[in-house]
């Protein structure tokens, strides 16, 4: 593969680093107070989760997240910085991608009204497979220098 400036394999890891940058910029606007404190977060997705189109994804709402909202908002925000930081310094990046990827899926199907949402979160997604199936954790990363996967 020719490429400009940087290899093949480099690339990816832009790629990969760029995708933890969003990330961790999705954790940094987050209002914390109110996610944890007054429980916003869960609050506006609850009420996305009752007036979505398919029945699944109300019901699972419901069993999953309802039930325990403070927890699920330490889980949301946190989990936004934990891939945020694994893959900007590629540490368990196979793990962080495929944790990152299945949590923009959850997001997607959630705001599956929001075309704005969709293309961010279909993006993310995107380049969640394609720094995963490109193995973006050999160039750049924490994973190389400790010789993981």
């Amino acid at each position: 593969m020719d490429t400009i400036w940087l290899t093949g394999a480099e690339w990816v890891a832009v790629l990969r680093i760029g995708l933890g940058l969003w990330w961790l910029e999705s954790w940094r606007h987050k209002d914390k107070k109110g996610w944890f404190e007054r429980g916003t977060g869960i609050a506006w997705a609850s009420d996305v989760a009752a007036k979505h189109r398919w029945n699944t994804v109300r019901s699972g709402f419901e069993v999953v997240v309802a039930p325990r909202p403070r927890t699920m908002a330490y889980v949301v925000v946190y989990a936004e910085l934990a891939l945020g930081l694994g893959l900007v310094v590629g540490f368990l990046t196979p793990i962080a991608l495929v944790g990152g990827l299945l949590l923009n899926l959850l997001y997607l199907v959630l705001m599956i009204h929001d075309w704005a949402e969709q293309g961010q979160n279909a993006m993310m997604a995107l380049i969640s497979l394609v720094a995963l199936f490109a193995m973006s954790w050999q160039t750049w990363s924490l994973d190389s220098a400790v010789g993981f996967f």
